[in-house]
């Protein structure tokens, strides 16, 4: 490859008539006339710029203050003259000269570039010298030879972008002057973000020493383990004709396991989480309010986004129609409401389509579940898993199953995603969307649907639906009529959401910083393999940068989407892993670091762009906020073990004192055995080798039903009623103290600091005084130049001084 290419093959040489029409335009509509209109406009202004500049060249003796007769009419400085309009017209001809390095897609980046003016064209020249046009060799990340070079980026790699620097605080002023406010606010709150997962990971770490300090007041655990106790109850077989009789003590381990997560330090981190989800977003609204005041954003409206029209939809255009606001023709789109319409049903059921593949999919997941749990506990039954060293008491049948499952749900998630991302980009596409900012809330919309359901819907499953519709021996509950609905452990089904949880998220973030880190690297070793040995004489340096990955529009919708689904994991399903805190927050640690040094080195600098919050992803962190105070509440209630355990202490414990004694027995139903159907008993061999050498007439199952020979045999007790009830009555208390304490908490915590708001208010107030002033001084003007042809008139004198401004105005009229 040979990168000592001459300008004549590289550059676009462009005079005046050609900067009208053509393809170069991609879609950016304008008149001949207007063109000419732009260019008399441009030539009167820079006659304008030498009268200033030969009259400054004057009064440059005598004072800096003095100014010539032109400025002073026009209000502005002869320098702020030369930035503005000599300069842009200098760096416009640079810029049509250069615009050749830029990679130019079909429709997408001319129109752009050009519509947003002075920074995008500072861009293109943050290669180029000032002097005649010369290219710089310095504007890459590695330290250049020359010492009195600046390079910004090179800084950022060094004090930013290496990992060593974990610890110390990001340059964000530095970042937002390199990258722009949009790149600078997904950082702050990335920064942000990490920072308030700190607290969140200390107090569940705290929560888990606890479960490990009161390790030996686990007493159900105990009783499961005692070979008098749970080595004495026979359970029923938990599949058909494959699975056998099982002894209680066989989930020994997983007992202890779920007793580090399901104790009563969980209750309070569920609360806690729930009151830190609106403390990070309250003081994120105020740190988010202070860059806007620093960074110059408090004015910025989302409406200057609004008039920059996507090429895409320009191309598309055909009739022109008047803007109520700008007063001028804009380009529209010609379609019909029934069109509309259409387009709007078809990405939709498009959506529907897709998020009903994901559903067959976890039900695909689960009937894997039911029929390799039987094989796996046929393989099992005489426990070869036990000769393994360290792990083989922790390999079950449930265990195995629940392992696997859970890593084949993660690979379809990853399948359907990467699959998904296109289909959302081209039905989006579809719908033609305006601007830039529609077109990202339209995906954003889609996206974040799609992969609310792809990533937390077996989660949802093992939280809220296994073991909670399986009936009993005799009437056990079917799927499809064929497999028999999976029963959660004696511990419960918290240990199995732990595992799934851990699995989906730990191996979601594992792959993204693989995926974020290696690709653009490899792409650029094929991309550069081989000129990178040349010298800087023949493959420059802002030629290198040229050849690194292009950063696409859509690049920062990914960064927050990627850190939205791990929100939504440490928040949704907290309750049931209290260190998820602490693994996001090494996640992130790696994470502000990795994007850092893919921007710096991996991709080429992006078009800067402004930003004064962080967009719709906003108000999606306030609906996963509000759904995870109720997510955690059914977690606590239904799928840990925690409400019917304090139940039965304080209802229905044994003797005088409220202890866990007994808890095990009565938390399990007697069925006969003689009962069970035909088809749901073991087959011959399938029985472990204890069961034929006693005499057992009863298993036990895990439910709260009366036993067999009483009147309401295999009916509720009136113990699950109350269960029940507490259930219901916690879910209810959690709630209402969780969203009292959250709403008043937001009410308490004001947007806006006291101090940005009261410099706020002075900008404003020395605004009104300016031109007050202004107008003051215009007025004075007005009346010295014509106050002989004013008619005399007869003012009231009794009148207050704003009626005699009023008369005053009427009579110079």
């Amino acid at each position: 490859m040979n990168r000592g290419k001459s300008s004549d093959e590289t550059l676009i040489e462009m005079d005046r008539t050609g900067w009208s029409g053509g393809e170069e335009n991609n879609g950016f509509h304008a008149s001949s006339a207007k063109e000419t209109l732009q260019l008399e406009n441009a030539e009167s202004m820079l006659s304008v710029v030498s009268e200033c500049t030969s009259a400054v060249s004057v009064c440059s003796s005598h004072s800096s203050v003095i100014v010539c007769e032109q400025c002073e009419r026009e209000h502005t400085e002869p320098q702020q003259h030369l930035t503005s309009f000599k300069g842009i017209w200098r760096k416009r001809a640079l810029f049509l000269k250069y615009r050749s390095r830029v990679d130019k897609q079909q429709q997408s980046k001319d129109s752009v570039y050009f519509r947003d003016g002075v920074r995008r064209i500072d861009f293109i020249l943050s290669y180029i010298d000032d002097k005649d046009g010369e290219k710089k060799q310095c504007r890459y990340w590695t330290r250049s030879r020359d010492a009195n070079c600046e390079s910004e980026r090179y800084s950022l790699y060094k004090y930013w972008a290496r990992f060593s620097s974990f610890y110390k605080e990001q340059p964000l002023n530095l970042i937002r002057k390199y990258y722009g406010e949009k790149i600078g606010i997904y950082f702050a709150w990335l920064g942000f973000y990490t920072e308030m997962l700190s607290y969140a990971a200390v107090v569940g770490l705290l929560c888990f020493i606890y479960g490990v300090a009161t390790f030996d007041e686990n007493v159900w655990s105990k009783e499961i383990c005692n070979d008098t106790i749970g080595g004495q109850i026979v359970m029923c077989p938990l599949c058909d004709k494959k699975c056998g009789y099982w002894k209680l003590s066989t989930t020994c381990s997983s007992s202890w396991q779920s007793y580090l997560f399901d104790n009563t330090a969980t209750v309070f981190f569920a609360i806690f989480m729930g009151i830190w989800v609106t403390l990070f977003l309250e003081f994120w609204k105020r740190r988010q309010a202070r860059l806007e005041y620093e960074w110059d954003l408090v004015d910025f409206e989302e409406e200057q986004q609004q008039l920059q029209l996507r090429p895409e939809y320009e191309t598309k255009c055909t009739h022109r129609r008047l803007n109520r606001v700008t007063q001028e023709l804009e380009w529209v789109l010609d379609q019909s409401p029934a069109d509309k319409a259409g387009r709007f049903i078809l990405c939709w059921a498009t959506v529907v389509l897709w998020i009903s593949l994901i559903i067959a999919c976890i039900i695909g997941v689960i009937a894997y579940r039911l029929a390799v749990f039987a094989a796996f506990a046929s393989i099992m039954k005489d426990s070869p898993t036990n000769k393994l060293d360290v792990v083989g008491t922790l390999i079950t049948p449930q265990f195995a199953t629940s392992v696997t499952a859970s890593c084949i749900n993660f690979v379809i998630i990853m399948i359907l995603n990467f699959l998904y991302e296109h289909v959302a980009i081209k039905i989006t596409d579809m719908e033609v969307p305006k601007t830039h900012v529609e077109y990202e809330n339209k995906l954003t919309v889609k996206m974040f649907l799609f992969q609310f359901v792809n990533y937390y819907s077996s989660c949802f499953y093992v939280a809220f639906f296994k073991g909670k519709f399986v009936g009993y021996p005799g009437d056990y509950a079917y799927m499809f009529g064929k497999w028999r609905n999976e029963e959660c452990e004696p511990g419960g089904c918290l240990i199995e959401l732990t595992t799934q949880l851990v699995i989906v998220m730990v191996g979601k973030q594992v792959w993204g910083n693989i995926q974020e880190a290696l690709v653009p690297w490899l792409r650029n070793w094929w991309v550069s393999r081989s000129a990178r040995n040349h010298p800087e004489s023949l493959y420059s340096r802002w030629e290198q940068d040229h050849d690194l990955q292009t950063f696409s529009q859509l690049g920062l919708f990914y960064e927050y989407l990627e850190m939205v689904i791990q929100f939504g994991f440490i928040t949704l399903f907290v309750a049931s892993f209290p260190l998820a805190p602490l693994l996001a927050l090494m996640n992130n640690i790696l994470e502000v670091r990795v994007d850092a040094w893919k921007f710096t080195t991996q991709f080429r600098r992006p078009v800067a762009a402004k930003a004064h919050s962080i967009g719709a992803w906003d108000e999606i962190l306030n609906m996963i906020a509000v759904f995870s105070v109720v997510t955690n509440a059914f977690i606590v209630s239904f799928t840990s073990d925690m409400i019917p355990r304090l139940v039965y202490k304080y209802a229905y414990h044994l003797g005088s004192e409220s202890t866990m004694e007994g808890y095990i027995n009565n938390s399990l139903s007697i069925f006969n055995i003689s009962e069970i159907p035909v088809e749901n008993r073991p087959e011959e061999g399938e029985n472990p080798d204890w069961f034929y050498s006693s005499n057992i007439t009863t298993c036990r199952y895990r439910d709260y039903r009366y036993p067999p020979g009483h009147e309401k045999q295999y009916t509720h007790t009136m113990q699950f009623w109350h269960i029940l009830a507490a259930k219901l009555a916690f879910i209810i208390i959690m709630e209402h103290v969780v969203f009292v304490v959250k709403f008043f908490v937001a009410w308490l915590i004001p947007d806006v600091p006291s101090d940005v708001k009261a410099r706020t208010k002075r900008e404003h107030y020395l605004i009104q005084e300016y031109l007050h002033d202004y107008e003051l001084e215009k007025l004075k003007i007005q009346l010295s130049q014509n106050g002989p042809n004013i008619e005399p008139c007869t003012c009231p004198a009794t009148a207050a001084t704003s009626v005699k401004l009023e008369v005053f105005s009427d009579c110079l009229s």
